[in-house]
């Protein structure tokens, strides 16, 4: 695997890595992760394959017992992935970010984006996009989380601000966001949730 580089976002501890593709009049060659190079520190011990119709949003998500990191990355589509830090004592609790990861069969290069446990999750599909993702837990019903795309107390500061007006183009009259995402927790009540306690940041 060639790594061209790692980059963290404005939330540090959520990275985004970039790898090569090796082209030829047949099409492309990659390796999209290799154990001895890539992410050595973390034991994967579920793939998830997921393809949403344009127009979808799912999230926020995270799970505790087990703990969830997940590295995430577009086959084929347009993915734009948000990580919303909800770590007690975090100096960005509360914050979200988000990366455009279109993808380009004729492109170089292609990513990953790197979501540690205590962030929940949301991606947003602009059209009709396969992704596959890396999780270090496996899923354990009823250790889930979930705060509501809708929620008004989302910190949007840290936000790619044409990120944040494509959520806004697309999700607030969204059909294709489940019932029990729109009814989600707010941050307020997530911070005042006994849940809440499984994710104290570590400076």
């Amino acid at each position: 695997m060639k790594i061209i580089e790692t980059q963290s976002l404005a939330i540090p501890d959520v990275k985004v890595t970039t790898y090569s593709r090796f082209h030829d009049e047949r099409g492309y060659f990659t390796e999209t992760s290799r154990k001895s190079d890539f992410m050595s520190d973390q034991q994967f011990l579920q793939t998830n394959e997921s393809f949403s119709k344009g127009g979808t949003f799912r999230g926020f998500h995270l799970q505790w017992n087990p703990y969830q990191g997940k590295l995430v990355r577009p086959v084929y589509g347009h993915l734009i992935d948000f990580a919303l830090d909800l770590r007690k004592n975090s100096p960005h609790f509360g914050k979200i970010v988000a990366h455009d990861m279109p993808t380009n069969p004729t492109a170089t290069s292609a990513q990953w984006i790197w979501l540690p446990p205590g962030f929940a999750h949301g991606i947003l599909l602009p059209e009709d996009t396969l992704i596959e993702y890396f999780c270090t837990g496996e899923y354990s019903p009823g250790n889930e989380g979930c705060i509501s795309p809708l929620a008004t107390d989302i910190d949007w500061s840290l936000c790619d601000p044409a990120l944040k007006a494509k959520f806004d183009e697309i999700v607030p009259t969204s059909t294709l966001i489940a019932d029990k995402d729109k009814a989600g927790m707010t941050i307020q009540e997530w911070q005042d949730s006994a849940v809440s306690a499984n994710f104290i940041f570590q400076s």
